[in-house]
């Protein structure tokens, strides 16, 4: 008893004792160094890559970006570095003082003390240079590097603010997200443009099935989600898609990112629209106000115009017609214009991007369902959707957005291989 009290009377003294240490640097991104409010000559640390080298005689500039703000830190180093070391493409982690700039270009700089090179560039080999604005056909050609240019990388930072803004927009709205299937046996579409998933080992036994039935990867969670809206009122999910579409358009892509709900409840076409242009609106506004520089450099360098078109958009009611109105539009148009029944369903079409939106009232008569799908064979493999109807069936609609093609819109992207980190089409499934 008596060494274990003399043992905690040791350790008491040890804590209470102070410890004389070095502090260490503190670790800053690039975009909380530049927001930094106190400039007292805190010693921190800034790890990033060389986006620009300006070399004087006593002074080196350097400019480091980690990606998380389009704006880089400059860095002040004296002349006795090694600038040969120092290239543009370089990896390298800088420590130093964070001190208040002179110049008016920025309010803070970053006294270099000492710059270790991370990874070395050769500047001369590498396929993106310093103060050349590539087009983004050319950057194409290299999917591995172009996120390190300040198009992708403003582009990719407004991606991931807008997937944020889509899940906040449905959260605040009380919809309950659900994970729904990529692999599963059912076609929602009904267009045929599936990709097939087998195991590799099929080969060695062509006629098995991996899961016993075919199985797909997904074209739309629309089924899924009509299944959760039998116990969840509201109901989203947001995750990637698939077509096997041979198509190499600028609208079109193998693997892409749907946004889709399903509301239970609704029978009219009118409360789908106004959740549609909610999510929109609700959504833009988050990703401008979060990601003012980067939409300002797409608006500016990418696509002259779409600023004002894009507030015109924000400002207004969309134009949002049914598909009952289009055949009423098209029947004073033409009349030998035919057309297929009336349902009810809405989309909405925007300039150079074509659909965005599309959603419908969902069939709930049981009876209705049983004879179109007795007619067609598929009883037995629908008979779960059958169930939907004869268990608690509620009217119920949803729409889907297609994220890439949100991104174009309100960007003014003119193709949708720019909007997606790793575009898969046909022909091309690079990395």
């Amino acid at each position: 008893m008596f060494g274990a009290r003399c043992l905690l009377r040791a350790l008491r003294s040890c804590t209470s004792a102070p410890c004389p240490r070095h502090k260490p640097s503190a670790r800053l991104s690039v975009r909380d160094a530049l927001g930094a409010r106190s400039t007292n000559g805190e010693r921190v640390k800034v790890q990033g890559w060389i986006r620009s080298v300006r070399s004087q005689k006593e002074v080196l500039f350097l400019h480091i970006n980690d990606g998380s703000s389009l704006e880089s830190l400059q860095v002040v180093a004296d002349s006795s570095f090694d600038s040969r070391e120092l290239a543009f493409g370089s990896s390298v982690e800088v420590q130093g003082q964070l001190v208040k700039s002179p110049s008016k270009k920025q309010n803070v700089e970053l006294k270099a003390e000492k710059i270790e090179i991370v990874g070395n560039c050769d500047a001369k080999a590498f396929p993106l240079k310093y103060k050349e604005r590539h087009p983004l056909e050319y950057l194409r050609q290299y999917p591995h590097l172009r996120c390190r240019t300040n198009a992708l990388g403003s582009i990719l930072r407004i991606r991931s603010e807008a997937t944020a803004a889509i899940h906040s927009f449905f959260k605040d709205s009380g919809f309950v997200h659900i994970h729904t299937p990529i692999i599963t046996s059912n076609d929602c579409e009904g267009a045929g443009e599936l990709f097939q998933v087998e195991p590799s080992s099929k080969i060695k036994v062509p006629e098995e099935n991996f899961f016993n039935v075919p199985a797909f990867l997904t074209v739309s969670g629309q089924l899924h989600l009509e299944v959760m809206s039998g116990a969840f009122t509201q109901v989203f999910t947001f995750g990637p898609t698939f077509r096997a579409e041979n198509s190499q358009s600028r609208r079109h892509l193998a693997e892409f990112y749907m946004v889709e709900a399903e509301i239970s409840f609704v029978e009219s076409l009118q409360d789908l629209m106004q959740v549609m242009e909610g999510l929109f609106k609700t959504a833009t506004m988050m990703v401008l106000s979060n990601c003012t520089e980067d939409v300002e450099l797409c608006h500016k360098f990418i696509a002259p115009g779409q600023k004002d078109r894009l507030e015109h958009m924000l400002k207004n009611n969309f134009l949002i017609i049914s598909y009952t109105e289009a055949v009423e539009i098209l029947k004073k148009a033409s009349q030998n214009f035919t057309f297929t029944p009336e349902v009810a369903a809405v989309d909405l079409l925007v300039p150079g991007v074509g659909e965005l939106f599309g959603g419908s009232l969902r069939e709930e008569r049981y009876h209705f369902l049983e004879q179109r799908l007795a007619r067609s064979g598929l009883t037995e493999a629908y008979q779960w959707y059958l169930d939907l109807r004869r268990f608690g069936s509620v009217p119920h609609g949803g729409f889907g957005m297609g994220f890439e093609r949100y991104l174009q819109c309100i960007l003014g992207i003119d193709n949708i291989k720019d909007v997606i980190p790793f575009p898969r089409f046909t022909h091309s499934c690079v990395l």
